[in-house]
């Protein structure tokens, strides 16, 4: 058998026999250093009027199902008012909440309950673009002074073809939800800059006047007691400056495709990561500190949306002086992984970010399994697997942060052209749409097997409910012992109840078989906590005495899985079967498996 060893040590692991070695931090300001975040898409997550659509009330109504699940904090898509083009990513007022979502009163109510209930509220905050039905876009087409220069507006070129003729465009930029990124506007006479949907106009963060109504906006909302943003399409909030005449250049081909409307034809050097994002980051963060200080209250956080290249996305963090975003997301799990990817590539996958983090005191890893715009586990990795990934994103040091109805694996749904919603996809045509979609992962959470999966009285939703809600749904899972919904809630009593010994962890391939090691305080005795995951179709037997061989004899009890293996059944660790997709926590006793208390 050929064992592949690799061990990443953030520190030392400790003896197994030391007793008196640090536990990680769980000081109130580090409250979520080691979090779980859950991501509420609140058109689809509960309906409280039978409209089809879900709602703030209907969120409340569903705070102690997260509050069971010991969830740490819960970040919203966007709720604000708006046109509803882009769902709510078009924003045409930060101050008001979407009629159709609730009012200011309800968000109170929300932000209360769960709060009463232990669990922070986190905003999604759109800074990149507005709606062109924002009061300050109408002002700025219409040249209002103090605002003309709200957004990126451009004359265009002159048309070689017919000089009295209406301006072509000022490059050949192209927005990520296909055409050119420029729009022509009749009342201004100019174009204006759109990275995403042409009712999007991007702000220009090159005027102060847009820097300081935005900052304003996040003092708002944290006044309204808010744990925190998620900030939007991050890389994207300037662009290059132009040039003497006031010209933008071309960006270069990729060679990746001929379609000059495809967002993937063009690398996008002058539309994103210019150097000035990370600052405003950093701004961002001192308007939280600021607040916090002045306030009393603890750590406000900033999760910022990138899919930079690792070296940028590492900057955001801060530059050891100025801090960043507590939570920059690793999404390396959604774009390096799949479900042909082997045992090792998951080893270099959790290394890579590792491996790559800067040396700045107080920041910790994170790890982010899917989102409202990445096809579901269920439908990336198999159905086998999706115990298997929460195990790994919940045994790992750090954030964790789950998107809603992957703990009960939802999978995609089918949706057809006609019933299709997402601008991008509808953008693409009927040929192209399934390519491009979001609607698939954005469907309705199932709550049980009642009428639309619970999720809504309604005669129609506003997207199809999974057929599969009768057998996919929180209640029936409640009632199976191992479900993936209590396998999840095992998952995180560990995470968030077991003192994990600060700064050690292993990682280890035998086979294709992940093995992650942690050590922590049980019961006053130091113990090693193995997650094993097989990520092959094939039964693979592991010794985990190569890790620890001290303890050549070791007996360890399984805590969590996702098999036949009953809880706290004993395995010897030099020789520990484990079936094809199989996984498992187990940990080393030398006590009785009946008092281990999860």
């Amino acid at each position: 058998m050929m064992i592949i060893l690799v061990v990443l040590l953030l520190g030392s692991i400790p003896s197994i026999a030391g007793s008196d070695i640090p536990i990680e931090s769980r000081n109130d300001n580090d409250w979520w250093k080691s979090g779980i975040f859950y991501q509420i898409y609140p058109r689809s997550f509960m309906d409280s009027n039978g409209d089809g659509v879900g709602d703030l009330r209907g969120i409340i109504s569903r705070l102690e199902y997260l509050s069971e699940n010991n969830i740490t904090g819960f970040w919203l898509s966007p709720i604000f008012k708006s046109p509803m083009a882009d769902f709510g990513y078009d924003i045409s007022d930060y101050y008001s909440i979407q009629p159709e979502y609730g009012t200011l009163a309800d968000f109170d109510a929300l932000r209360t309950k769960a709060n009463e209930l232990g669990m922070e509220v986190i905003l999604d905050f759109v800074p990149n673009h507005t709606s062109d039905e924002h009061e300050w876009f109408k002002k700025s087409e219409q040249r209002v002074p103090g605002f003309e220069d709200f957004y990126v507006w451009h004359r265009g070129r002159p048309n070689p073809h017919n000089s009295t003729a209406q301006p072509i465009v000022p490059c050949n930029w192209v927005s990520f939800f296909r055409g050119s990124a420029w729009q022509w506007s009749e009342t201004r006479k100019e174009y204006y800059l759109h990275q995403f949907s042409v009712k999007q106009p991007d702000l220009n963060y090159r005027n102060p006047a847009v820097v300081e109504a935005m900052k304003d906006v996040m003092r708002y909302w944290l006044g309204r007691g808010v744990g925190g943003y998620r900030i939007d399409a991050v890389p994207t909030l300037f662009e290059v400056v132009p040039d003497a005449d006031g010209n933008y250049p071309d960006e270069p081909l990729s060679g990746n495709t001929d379609d000059p409307d495809d967002p993937g034809y063009l690398v996008h050097i002058y539309t994103q990561d210019q150097n000035e994002t990370l600052d405003m980051v950093y701004q961002w963060r001192a308007v939280m500190e600021e607040f916090q200080q002045r306030i009393g209250v603890r750590e406000r956080i900033i999760m910022a949306e990138t899919y930079s290249p690792i070296d940028i996305v590492m900057k955001y963090y801060g530059n050891g002086t100025v801090p960043g975003a507590q939570i920059p997301f690793n999404f390396h799990f959604i774009t390096d992984l799949n479900g042909d990817s082997t045992a090792e590539d998951f080893k270099r996958t959790i290394t890579y970010w590792l491996d790559h983090m800067p040396a700045i005191d107080g920041i910790v890893p994170n790890w982010v399994l899917g989102n409202h715009d990445q096809h579901r586990v269920a439908s990336r990795f198999g159905e086998d697997m999706i115990d298997a990934m929460n195990m790994i994103l919940l045994s790992l040091p750090g954030v964790g942060v789950t998107y809603n109805g992957e703990e009960i694996g939802m999978d995609d749904v089918w949706i057809s052209y006609n019933d299709t919603v997402d601008p991008a996809a509808c953008n693409a045509g009927p040929d192209r749409y399934q390519y491009t979609t979001r609607d698939p992962e954005r469907t309705p959470f199932q709550w049980d097997s009642t009428k639309n999966g619970g999720f809504s009285t309604g005669d129609h939703t506003w997207l199809p409910i999974s057929p599969n809600y009768t057998q996919v749904n929180v209640k029936q899972q409640l009632a199976l012992e191992n479900s993936h919904l209590q396998v999840y809630r095992q998952l995180i009593a560990m995470k968030v109840g077991v003192d994990f010994v600060a700064n050690s962890l292993g990682i280890f391939v035998q086979e294709n078989v992940l093995i992650i090691l942690r050590h922590a305080q049980i019961n006053g005795s130091l113990k090693s906590i193995y997650t094993i995951a097989n990520i092959g179709n094939q039964q693979a037997t592991i010794n985990l005495t190569k890790y620890e061989p001290s303890l050549q004899e070791g007996i360890l009890a399984i805590l969590c899985v996702n098999s036949n293996h009953p809880k706290n059944d004993l395995v010897a660790m030099h020789n520990v079967v484990v079936e094809a997709k199989e996984s498992f926590v187990l940990v080393s006793i030398n006590f009785r498996p009946e008092v281990i208390q999860i």
